[in-house]
């Protein structure tokens, strides 16, 4: 197995906290919608704030939920997977570029599917990075094989 690179870990530590801080930012968001709109999940919650009704399929929170979710499902493997690929000796310039254009990806999809609604930008950035984490992935299989 290859070390990896100082130069490497340092990116990908970087913008893989800045993911992170990205994805815990879907709290507040979905937050922001339940507050703004004024419904909650639970009866609980409702009685606890004296206020607001239960509403389960809000168009405007279950987009944010529905971005979240998405982002858990892609970047929590993209997380695995490119620190496993790293591991294969990747340059560190193409390790930059893959690591920072997934990242901006993400932000993009996020963006472009909550806060201004669009396609095909949300489809593009989409297949843009799992494209990169099919890349690493098979990239990575191969050097281990």
């Amino acid at each position: 197995m290859v070390e990896i690179s100082p130069e490497a870990l340092k990116i990908f530590s970087f913008w893989g906290s800045v993911l992170g801080l990205k994805v815990l930012a879907m709290l507040p968001l979905t937050a922001q919608q339940r507050f703004g709109k004024n419904i909650f999940m639970n009866e609980e919650d409702v009685r606890f704030l004296g206020r607001g009704k239960v509403v389960l399929n809000d168009p405007d929170v279950e987009r944010v939920r529905k971005a979240h979710r998405n982002d858990l499902e892609n970047i929590l493997p993209w997380f695995m997977i490119t620190y496993l690929w790293l591991g294969t000796g990747p340059s560190p310039w193409l390790a930059n570029t893959l690591i920072r254009t997934f990242v901006l990806a993400r932000i993009i999809y996020t963006i472009s599917y909550v806060i201004i609604p669009q396609q095909p930008t949300r489809g593009f950035v989409f297949f843009l990075g799992f494209g990169i984490t099919i890349y690493q992935a098979l990239s990575t299989l191969s050097y281990y094989s």
